[in-house]
């Protein structure tokens, strides 16, 4: 019999068996998108059993009725515990270097800077929102008369929340040229010695809100720019054409669509053409 097969007990007395792990697989699947390996059980089986403790749950048999039969509010703990959210500010620069040089320019020609709107999907805890709009800021001198806008959104609710309050350690911006330290962030006293706020002239540009990539998009206007960097390896190549196909649906015409290092568009979509590392401007 094979490992995954097997009943396994952990030094904490939680049993988590091999149909707890399909159980608990499928509903991320169904409610994510996300296709978890046999290899992430034991990544899953650590991040649930903090949520048997909050709860007061006695087991994995217990926890697995309560997502099938009476979730509540629990379904989107269970969703929060379970996504991953690895990020940074200005992670994977080349990207905001492109943007600040070569098609901000571009929709200034173009005269399409008016009412720009760019769409973090995927944002986790804001960093790369608040990278966006820093970037736009730097390099748009009149943008307070531009009407442009951030939408930045993530299936988890508890980072979106840390997101729009915009407060993060100090340590998370130490890498950072100090001019865009000294212009973009204010340092922390007191109490909040240690930390730092985004100001409030970068925040008051982005709108956060919680959103599953799975479900109905409410989005009225077409984005000229969209970042979904590091989100779709984690679904499978199904999905991902799915997902591509619906990016291009809400993307306007020579638009941008900027992907994560690990990630490609090659046989998934024809609808975007590449143009620089992990870089693609819609076609059709």
């Amino acid at each position: 019999m094979s490992s995954l097969a097997a009943n396994s007990i952990s030094s904490d007395g939680y049993e988590f068996t091999n149909e707890h792990f399909q159980m608990l697989r499928r509903l991320v699947s169904e409610h994510t998108g996300i296709s978890l390996s046999d290899q992430k059980r034991d990544l899953l089986y650590g991040r649930l059993t903090r949520r048997l403790r909050v709860l007061g749950i006695e087991g994995f048999d217990q926890y697995c009725q309560l997502l099938e039969s009476n979730p509540g509010d629990e379904l989107q703990e269970f969703i929060n515990a379970v996504t991953t959210n690895l990020t940074s500010f200005f992670r994977e620069n080349h990207h905001f270097e492109y943007l600040a040089d070569e098609v901000i320019p571009q929709l200034r020609k173009s005269n399409q800077l008016r009412g720009l709107r760019i769409w973090s999907a995927g944002c986790s805890t804001g960093e790369e929102p608040y990278s966006i709009a820093i970037t736009l800021r730097e390099k748009i001198t009149d943008i307070d008369s531009q009407d442009v806008r951030v939408v930045a959104t993530d299936l988890d609710t508890a980072v979106v929340r840390t997101a729009a309050n915009g407060v993060y350690d100090y340590s998370r911006i130490e890498g950072l040229p100090e001019s865009i330290r000294r212009r973009w962030f204010l340092r922390g006293t007191g109490s909040n010695s240690g930390k730092v706020r985004v100001k409030q002239e970068v925040r008051d540009m982005i709108d956060f809100s919680q959103l599953n990539l799975m479900r109905p998009w409410p989005m009225e206007s077409a984005y000229s720019i969209v970042f979904c960097r590091n989100v779709v390896i984690y679904f499978d190549k199904d999905t991902q054409k799915v997902l591509f196909d619906r990016f291009a649906d809400t993307i306007k015409p020579d638009g941008h669509l900027f992907i994560g290092h690990s990630e490609t568009l090659h046989k998934l979509t024809d609808r975007f053409e590449l143009i620089g590392k992990t870089i693609y401007r819609k076609q059709r």
